[in-house]
């Protein structure tokens, strides 16, 4: 396999009406980085994600996964690869109990039932839901939701992570749990957020996305110190990057 487990080369799409959704996108990310996608809405985040496991094809360029290009005839492949969490939980979660969600998977590859159950357990486990188990997915929290799906793609096994706002909708203390969780993986991941102080928790290296293109590709800190760059995007930096007005004006008025 390549050293680059992610590759994408002058990667473009339009949608059916006619609508450029990304526009010659090219980009490499290597095996144990943790990349956020960033950008305004209709930035091009949640299109370009789907292009990387095949759920959209590109209209030209082409995304490559280790050494092989996605591909209809690749798609089994690179689908026990690239795991993909969506941003409503509630698109990944449709069986009757958490268990015969997090086994869906697992089972469609034809592994053994004890196998199965196995990875079910060590992946609710991982995500601290092992006790929802037999609970059907509609009675979960968001944040308990969440897990579960991840937990979906983790008894896949897969190399990498792709995530799609980890964080949204969910309180303070669901919200921690998650972040807690990001941090704790060694797989690959690619995250879209507009939670930006999680993206300078979990994530190192960050791409900005504006109108379907990429206008910046580099490390946290120093696209988010780029507040030039950040509003031509329409983005403010992380709130703890930003300075606190009002202690400013009490600074101001005992100076």
């Amino acid at each position: 396999m390549s050293h680059h487990i992610v590759a994408a080369d002058r990667l473009s799409f339009s949608y059916p009406d006619g609508t450029a959704a990304l526009r010659s996108v090219s980009f490499s990310i290597h095996h144990g980085e943790s990349v956020a996608v960033i950008g305004a809405n209709g930035a091009g985040k949640s299109t370009l994600l789907q292009q990387l496991n095949g759920y959209l094809t590109p209209t030209s360029g082409q995304v490559r996964i280790g050494d092989f290009p996605v591909t209809p005839k690749t798609l089994h492949d690179v689908r026990r690869t690239v795991g993909m969490v969506f941003q409503n939980p509630d698109d990944q979660l449709f069986m009757p109990t958490v268990f015969d969600d997090v086994a869906f998977g697992p089972l469609n590859l034809g592994m053994p039932t004890k196998d199965v159950e196995q990875r079910v357990t060590a992946a609710l486990d991982t995500v601290c839901a092992g006790h929802l188990a037999a609970k059907p997915p509609y009675r979960l929290s968001c944040g308990e939701k969440k897990r579960v799906a991840i937990a979906t793609v983790l008894a896949m096994d897969p190399a990498m992570l792709v995530m799609d706002e980890p964080t949204s909708g969910l309180d303070p203390f669901s919200r921690r749990e998650v972040i807690k969780l990001l941090n704790e993986f060694s797989h690959t991941r690619i995250i879209t957020s507009h939670d930006l102080d999680m993206v300078a928790e979990v994530c190192d290296r960050v791409i900005v996305m504006h109108a379907g293109e990429i206008r910046a590709d580099g490390a946290a800190e120093d696209i988010f110190a780029d507040a030039g760059l950040l509003a031509s995007c329409r983005l403010e930096p992380p709130f703890s990057m930003q300075a606190c007005v009002v202690c400013a004006k009490r600074g101001g008025q005992t100076s």
